[in-house]
């Protein structure tokens, strides 16, 4: 078996200007350290630049604080924000979740077997009914009722908990409350949420029946970062699913909860990896 060592993980933005690419690689090369993988993107409407390279140094003694030290008067040249990732990080997520269990049972089963990369500190609910599945995985479970009454109470008491666990990203795994927009100003950037995607647009209650009732044809999702416009957030990943008549309410559920599964897994997923870059209300993904 070939063994691969994790590759340290460069990023970084910047006005769009001739040499941003240059910039970099030359630094890499002269540096002694092996490209594995590069993607930029340069935005000619919002005229910034995006790059993300993995790369292997080939000097035993590479550490981050000369890496700083040598790039960083380079950087400033370009007016470049960057960002090192080293290739053991793992980044603790918190997750927030009501009663629906196929998306939290999906993560910590990716969580366990290692095909996400992180740490799970803390799960957060507004109901008592997973408390059983975070305990099997010796994760703490903190319920949080809330009420129109206690919703500014209760957003202080998940914000605490995430600076108390350390957290760096917050998955909303359905989580069925509408974030006040403190909350959201909180989370800004640091927050995935995952819902339904349906065409056209059913809200409110039961929509994969008021989908059926309309004779939809495809079902499908949506992972966005949270903002203070509801389901409205920068998006990170979607994804669809064709669907017929011989698809009954359940079946449509069944089926959207699929999408939403592997959706949120892959936003996740590129979010960590540093994948995704911010731009305005929309995202940079270098999904491969």
């Amino acid at each position: 078996m070939v063994h691969i060592k994790k590759p340290w993980i460069f990023t970084a933005n910047c006005p769009s200007r001739l040499g941003t690419v240059d910039v970099v690689t030359r630094f890499m090369a002269e540096a002694g350290n092996y490209v594995d993988e590069i993607h930029s993107f340069d935005d000619h409407v919002s005229k910034r630049f995006v790059i993300r390279i993995e790369f292997q140094p080939q000097d035993d003694k590479f550490n981050a604080i000369q890496f700083d030290k040598e790039f960083s008067p380079r950087a400033e040249a370009f007016e470049m924000t960057w960002e090192l990732t080293e290739p053991e990080h793992r980044p603790r997520v918190a997750i927030l979740v009501s009663k629906y269990d196929h998306c939290l049972n999906d993560l910590l089963y990716r969580h366990r077997t290692g095909q996400l990369n992180i740490e799970v500190p803390v799960i957060i609910s507004n109901h008592p009914d997973l408390k059983s599945l975070a305990e099997w995985h010796g994760i703490p479970y903190y319920h949080l009722p809330i009420t129109a009454e206690t919703k500014s109470e209760q957003e202080a008491q998940i914000i605490k908990l995430l600076e108390e666990y350390d957290t760096e990203l917050v998955v909303l795994a359905r989580y069925m409350q509408v974030l006040s927009p403190w909350m959201c100003e909180q989370l800004n950037g640091k927050a995935i949420n995952i819902h339904h995607s349906l065409l056209p647009g059913f809200k409110g209650a039961r929509p994969y029946h008021q989908a059926w009732e309309k004779g939809v044809k495809m079902v499908g999702a949506t992972a966005h970062y949270v903002n203070n416009d509801l389901d409205e957030g920068p998006i990170i990943t979607q994804g669809i699913q064709t669907v017929d008549h011989a698809f009954y309410p359940e079946d449509l559920i069944s089926k959207g909860q699929d999408v939403e599964r592997i959706t949120l897994f892959n936003a996740i997923r590129y979010h960590i990896e540093k994948r995704v870059f911010l731009n305005g209300s929309r995202t940079v993904v270098f999904s491969s």
